[in-house]
């Protein structure tokens, strides 16, 4: 079987050990199972504090001043006093709330023990303060660390990143709701391209990434698919609409992909943290406001509400949602806040695909959906698999796999001549002291 470990480089490798046995393979059935249970504990620890906020800051608290979070004003200036407090706890956690999100992508080298706690903070107010951001990087990042962590003093023998693919399996398998995800991920990390059999080296990651489903679902019950009609018996007229709609969504984020770099440099200019988590928010504020409230937040509730009210909006009103989102998407990334950026794409991509139906409603809604979805998710993630995942599941619609196993191969040609959606790292400023005046 293949044992991963870590190269000097650092980054993650397996290595081909023939002298292990099927004996071998199923003692890491036990840390496995312990890792993917815990987690999922995590995502839903963090998720139920987040939800506790949320409620306070968008329920209770404008309640209390005669208002709703619905207003625009108080969407602008949560948004605004969100982007100070996160501003605050990157810039005096220990660690800084861990490195920039924006330079990394899904998943990034194990953080210290002592850099958990500020980003486990920053996330939670990212998450309850409405920035179009999702738990995917950070809780991956704080599972990662933990479960290194916990390996070295529990199996001290075993490689840290054995214990980093274990995390990542849980994680992932807890937040999708099913380890296909989790394994259709690690297939297309170079890491897993080794000698052995494929199945030996996803033995314990889906071991992980089962119980984390599985803890998931029975503690959290937890879906992700939005309830739209089945398209029925595929067509060539599909095959045909679902490639425009998937093309177009496809451009409409490289927009987004072609504005991240610079505006990562311009929020950089900034002398200090705090400032340029201030903008962040304001500028999100600003755009809440113009989107409302279906903009906010991560994009998993809102998604399904945008799909039962599809109707009540015009396709200028959809178009907005959808470029109203993306904007704040790119902004809460390149500005630093704490988050992942899949789950905001989803959204995007199901807006851009309620767009295509409400122009011709000849287009079945499950297949404009899945369409829109692929064409975001592959320019955010660049990642096939997750892309085709993300598709089917949120519409639960099996019909639609044939079209999209076609529609993807061109697309991919489209977003694989393209930089991916990471910039360039810069000499962060919250590790920066604030400039001083003359």
């Amino acid at each position: 079987m293949s044992l991963p470990t870590t190269s000097a480089g650092g980054t993650l490798t397996t290595t081909h050990d023939p002298t292990r046995t099927t004996g071998d393979t199923a003692k890491q059935a036990f840390p496995a199972l312990v890792i993917g249970v815990g987690s999922a504990l995590a995502l839903i620890g963090i998720s139920e504090l987040a939800d506790q906020l949320e409620h306070f800051l968008w329920d209770w608290l404008p309640d209390s001043f005669g208002t709703t979070g619905e207003n625009r004003w108080w969407i602008f200036g949560m948004l605004t006093v969100v982007g100070l407090a996160v501003g605050l706890v990157v810039w005096l956690a220990p660690g800084h709330a861990g490195p920039d999100p924006a330079t990394t992508g899904l998943v990034s080298a194990p953080l210290p023990l002592w850099v958990l706690p500020g980003l486990a903070v920053a996330l939670v107010i990212c998450l309850a303060g409405g920035t179009s951001l999702g738990p995917e990087n950070p809780i991956i990042a704080i599972n990662v660390g933990l479960a290194v962590w916990l390996l070295s003093r529990w199996l001290p023998n075993v490689p840290g990143a054995f214990g980093t693919v274990l995390a990542i399996s849980g994680t992932v398998g807890a937040m999708f709701g099913t380890p296909v995800a989790a394994a259709l991920l690690l297939t297309e990390m170079k890491e897993f391209h080794q000698r052995g059999s494929l199945w030996d080296n996803l033995f314990a990651p889906l071991v992980a990434a089962g119980s984390g489903g599985l803890t998931m679902y029975l503690l959290e019950s937890p879906t992700l698919s939005v309830s739209v009609p089945k398209m029925g018996t595929p067509g060539w007229d599909d095959l045909l609409s679902g490639l425009v709609i998937a093309v177009i969504a496809t451009l409409v984020t490289l927009v987004g992909l072609y504005a991240y770099n610079p505006l990562h440099k311009l929020f950089r200019l900034l002398p200090h943290p705090v400032f340029i988590f201030l903008a962040g928010g304001l500028v999100l504020g600003m755009l809440g406001a113009i989107g409302g409230e279906i903009t906010l937040f991560k994009g998993l509730e809102q998604m399904k509400e945008l799909t039962d009210t599809a109707g009540d909006y015009t396709v200028g009103g959809l178009i907005l949602i959808a470029l109203v989102k993306l904007g704040a998407m790119v902004v809460a990334a390149t500005a630093g806040f704490r988050g992942g950026r899949i789950f905001p794409s989803v959204f995007i991509g199901l807006a851009i695909g309620q767009v295509a139906h409400a122009i011709d409603n000849d287009i079945p809604l499950a297949l404009a959906i899945a369409c829109g979805i692929l064409g975001v998710v592959l320019v955010v993630s660049r990642d096939g698999w997750l892309s085709l995942f993300m598709a089917v599941a949120i519409v639960g619609d099996a019909n639609v796999l044939p079209l999209l196993c076609l529609i993807i191969l061109p697309v991919w040609l489209i977003v694989s001549a393209r930089p991916e959606m990471i910039a360039t790292p810069t000499e962060p400023a919250e590790n920066q002291p604030p400039r001083q005046s003359a």
